[in-house]
């Protein structure tokens, strides 16, 4: 296992190319390789980032002036608001490079794998898995540390790809080559198809998600599915960007939900 030292680095050059409408500027072709393999952190905070902040503040309750992990935590912006609000936060990253731009926001970050958390049973209050089960190498493990390191009464707040999304966000493999971006329909492909074009990351029914949790000491607190904040699109083309959110978060209140673009699962051990 690699631990960071307490030394402050500086951020990426990635992290620099940003503008209203996100990350541009060229990718190297290790770049694009990371973003296939583990998706691509936020760089910036917007209201995409607010919103899904305000759902894991709300259902954390008293356990946000607790002991919190993120897992997967990117270049650290959840781990800096969680602090904000009183948190004892650890923000754990796989990716060295990325573990090590995150030291920008906290000194309590640790360079580890999700399956394998290097962390005493039953230490936080509240963790966080933001975008992050898709892309680990055993998923079923990934949630079970999860719960094993929880306190009895603490919570998890899972968000992850649902496969009724009709874009996958994370690009394709074609004839042996990476291309980067949304993808129409790929996700409602047969799943023997869809996983030939995007073996690098996981797309999850209910029921995918329900199986991650079979046996494991937890009750379940919220399971829905939740629309993008679509900020992109919004920086773009003004009023008709934000008409279109605000359509498609209504329909989080409707059975349309199912063709969201994430999970929002809460369970707690019990």
């Amino acid at each position: 296992m690699d631990t960071l030292t307490n030394c402050i680095f500086p951020l990426s050059e990635k992290a620099q190319f940003v503008t209203t409408l996100g990350i541009i500027g060229s990718m190297t072709e290790r770049d694009m390789q990371k973003a296939a393999l583990r998706g691509e952190p936020s760089y910036v905070w917007r209201a995409g980032q607010q919103r899904r902040f305000d759902m894991i503040v709300k259902f954390a309750g008293k356990r946000i002036h607790g002991k919190a992990l993120e897992n997967g935590c990117g270049v650290g912006m959840y781990v800096e608001k969680l602090a904000s609000l009183g948190a004892d936060v650890i923000g754990l990253e796989y990716d060295f490079e990325r573990a090590r731009d995150a030291r920008v926001n906290s000194d309590q970050i640790i360079n580890a794998a999700g399956e394998s958390l290097p962390l005493l049973s039953a230490t936080f209050d509240l963790i966080l898995s933001h975008e992050v089960i898709e892309h680990v190498q055993d998923d079923r493990s990934a949630i079970a540390e999860m719960v094993r390191v929880l306190k009895v009464g603490g919570r998890a707040v899972i968000f992850c790809p649902n496969r009724g999304y009709p874009v996958e966000t994370h690009g394709i493999f074609w004839k042996g080559n990476y291309y980067f971006g949304n993808k129409l329909f790929v996700n409602y492909l047969p799943r023997t198809w869809r996983d030939k074009l995007a073996p690098h990351v996981r797309v999850y029914s209910r029921r995918d998600m329900q199986k991650l949790f079979e046996g494991l000491p937890v009750k379940f607190i919220e399971r829905t599915i939740i629309f993008g904040a679509y900020d992109n699109i919004i920086a773009r083309f003004g009023a008709f960007g934000k008409i279109l959110r605000t359509v498609l978060q209504f329909f989080e209140k409707t059975p349309l939900k199912i063709f969201g673009i994430s999970h929002f699962w809460v369970v707690e051990k019990v």
